[in-house]
């Protein structure tokens, strides 16, 4: 077993704040590979869909699935997010609007350039984002740029987009995991979507996930994803 010269917490610290012991249990490295291989094998046939299907979602799911990406990892433990969920026929309409409003700049004004607009076109995008109105649940992420502490003063958040984007991914883990599909959607700009919802100036939208059962029969684009030696550099 290793030792530590400083060890984590120091007394001084376990005496001025809570501590527990973390909850493990270990596991031998044949069950680790099982385990590794077959999350793998889950998560390599995600995909990112633009059509759903109508067929409603459980509230209780994109709560739990909300639970779950606010586990992530956050700066100071600041967890920094906002997720807003929205199932109001009339709010995804506003969103729809706004969101192809901008869009329709994006593509048909020359707002994204053309090597921009290259690289998008195997994808085969454009302005019509009709599955924000076809899906049942729209979640949108905010990061929280600061929060306010008791007595109303500015409290500073730290590492907000790195925490926020690994509660994003999380979250996309969750909803893959129990068998729901959702797109990573990023409307540029998406200043709109915390004045259609309503949210504070401290808050800014991070990203819009559209969540649903996918429409059977739906294509998706046969992309190849990176082999382990272009993406991983071991030392």
């Amino acid at each position: 077993m290793a030792t530590y010269e400083h060890p984590y917490p120091s007394p001084e610290l376990s005496a001025a704040h809570p501590f527990v012991v973390h909850a493990h249990e270990p596991v031998d490295d044949n069950t680790m590979r099982d385990r590794a291989l077959s999350f793998h094998a889950l998560m390599d046939g995600r995909r990112s869909v633009r059509m759903f299907d109508d067929r409603p979602v459980p509230r209780e799911l994109i709560e739990t699935a909300i639970c779950t990406a606010s586990t992530a990892p956050s700066g100071a433990h600041m967890q920094p997010w906002t997720f807003v969920a929205i199932s109001a026929p009339n709010v995804k309409q506003q969103i729809r609007e706004a969101a192809e409003e901008e869009e329709r700049t994006n593509y048909l004004d020359n707002r994204m350039n053309e090597e921009w607009q290259a690289a998008l076109a195997p994808l085969g995008t454009d302005h019509h984002k009709e599955f924000l109105e076809v899906a049942p649940w729209l979640v949108v992420l905010f990061e929280q740029r600061f929060g306010e502490n008791d007595d109303g003063s500015k409290k500073t958040h730290y590492y907000v987009k790195e925490s926020v984007g690994i509660a994003a991914g999380m979250f996309v883990t969750a909803l893959h995991q129990m068998g729901l599909a959702t797109l990573p959607h990023t409307p540029s700009p998406m200043r709109f979507l915390q004045r259609v919802l309503d949210r504070p100036e401290t808050e800014r939208p991070f990203v819009l996930f559209p969540v649903g059962h996918p429409l059977p029969g739906v294509q998706v684009p046969d992309l190849a994803r990176k082999p382990l030696d272009e993406v991983a550099v071991f030392l």
